[in-house]
């Protein structure tokens, strides 16, 4: 009798185990599928980012402009629309529109070699430019609104003014943290 009773106790204590081990097992396979969702959405952001941000070449500048109420834009609003857009068309849901000051609060330095597209190159003054392309890794391009030439533009990385200003007056690149985007379900 009490070797029975040992055997169902042996019996309990391994199914307790076992249910408890395929548990964290299943909590963890969600937790991967979550993640992997969310890195292959990044994928299709960065992808939708060039091609939004071309759409923007151009458009007037106007410090405060809302582009929805006046066509034009500055700089905070061109990269929330374009974060937003890319965002949404991604799967992905962006944390909102931010002055710029906030915006970079949000971000985390990366070393030029690991750029990717949607990062920021910030100067010191504050001012900032987006990369929206890859040529190769020595040549990208950049989107920023120009307040001196009252319009959106784009330069890349092999211009004399990225050389001779861009680089000259260089804070550093920076990426959006994780935490300004997840999922739309």
């Amino acid at each position: 009798m009490k070797q029975n009773n040992c055997n169902k106790l042996s019996i309990r204590f391994f199914l307790i185990i076992f249910i408890s081990i395929l548990f964290i097992c299943t909590i963890d396979l969600g937790n991967a599928s979550y993640i992997s969702v969310v890195e292959k959405a990044r994928e299709v952001f960065e992808i939708k980012i060039s091609a939004i941000a071309g759409q923007f070449i151009g458009t007037k500048y106007e410090f405060g402009g809302n582009f929805e109420i006046s066509g034009a834009v500055d700089n905070s609003h061109l990269f929330y629309l374009i974060y937003a857009r890319a965002a949404e068309q991604s799967g992905l849901v962006f944390a909102g529109y931010m002055p710029m000051d906030m915006l970079l609060k949000n971000t985390v330095a990366v070393e030029r070699k690991e750029l990717k597209i949607g990062d920021l190159m910030v100067l010191i003054n504050g001012l900032a430019a987006m990369i929206y392309k890859f040529e190769n890794r020595d040549k990208f391009h950049l989107i920023y609104a120009s307040g001196k030439r009252r319009e959106v533009i784009s330069f890349h990385s092999q211009n004399v003014v990225f050389e001779a200003y861009w680089l000259k007056n260089l804070k550093g690149y920076y990426r959006l943290s994780k935490s300004m985007f997840w999922p739309q379900n």
